[in-house]
């Protein structure tokens, strides 16, 4: 049922990092707007072992090096605050925000993902009345778990897709507040506004097709945001570039009615141990031109040293 002890335990034969180009999207009318590019990564797991701290500092001084204007990470920031402790969780968190504060130099917007809940499964011992239980353990360190801002003419959009479930477990869910909030926020805006949506758990996702079974073993749909149809149809007919995505630790696209779905890589590619269904460790660029939208996955040098590639 858990994921990462399945990273920990599945053997495959070694894949070569690579780099991704993505095609465009389809020729569309151009907006007046500044061409620019910004990175995407997600995933980053950070822990003590496996020399996690030193790769994500790699990834973080090669996008510091980039002409990108700022950072969105994906969420999933530590590995991990579900099943740990308090005393843990914070010294995972603080290795995190220590990290990002001394290689990342660029302005960096967060995304609520999963593992950055503290002690949602029983086993962690917290109690769910504390009061950073859950969600709020990430609120304390990053600010509010949706939010929207702008740059260069683009409106960014950015999901809690986490739903906590009575059992003390998780689920990829909108909540019934946001889905209001989204509705007035889009309706707001200018006709023809550009639009980028971003969530941790994908709204819209092929991974069921080629996923570890035992992935699919689990109490409650891990894989993607179960309300997904709900959130599409509030989108429909905005100028959405994008729904950018993180925790399947796969570079994948789709495009489903001229909406486009990018999910990144993980940067800790298979929980630090080599790459996952074909994916190394790296996270996504994107360049946002007029109407165009292009991606293109990049990988950042680190080779851990306890290889066990995930293979589909």
């Amino acid at each position: 049922m858990d994921r990462r002890n399945l990273l920990k335990v599945a053997l495959g034969t070694s894949l070569m990092p690579i780099n991704l180009v993505a095609a465009p999207t389809a020729a569309a009318p151009r907006s007046s707007g500044q061409r620019f590019s910004f990175a995407f990564l997600s995933d980053t797991h950070i822990r003590p072992a496996l020399e996690a701290d030193r790769a994500c500092a790699m990834c973080f001084e090669q996008i510091s090096a980039s002409d990108s204007d700022f950072v969105i990470h994906g969420g999933d920031h530590v590995e991990d605050a579900l099943e740990t402790g308090r005393a843990r969780a914070a010294m995972l968190m603080d290795l995190y925000q220590r990290t990002e504060k001394a290689h990342l130099r660029k302005p960096v917007r967060h995304v609520l993902g999963n593992h950055d809940c503290l002690g949602v499964f029983p086993r962690s011992g917290v109690a769910p009345d504390e009061r950073d239980y859950g969600k709020q353990f990430y609120i304390d360190r990053f600010g509010p778990r949706y939010y929207t801002f702008d740059h260069k003419g683009v409106h960014f959009v950015v999901l809690d897709s986490i739903g906590l479930t009575a059992d003390r477990n998780y689920e990829g869910r909108v909540d019934q507040e946001q889905l209001e909030w989204l509705r007035a926020d889009l309706a707001a805006l200018p006709h023809g506004q550009r639009i980028v949506v971003v969530t941790h758990i994908p709204l819209v996702t092929a991974m069921q097709c080629y996923e570890p079974e035992s992935w699919l073993d689990t109490p409650h749909n891990w894989t993607f945001v179960v309300n997904g149809r709900e959130v599409l149809r509030i989108l429909r007919g905005y100028n959405v570039l994008a729904v950018l995505q993180g925790h399947s630790h796969v570079y994948e696209q789709i495009e489903l009615n001229g909406l486009r779905f990018l999910s990144t890589g993980a940067v800790a590619g298979a929980d630090w141990r080599g790459a996952f269904l074909g994916t190394p460790e790296g996270y996504t660029e994107i360049t946002i031109d007029g109407q165009s939208l292009t991606s293109r996955y990049r990988t950042y040098g680190f080779v851990t040293p306890d290889r066990e590639d995930v293979p589909i």
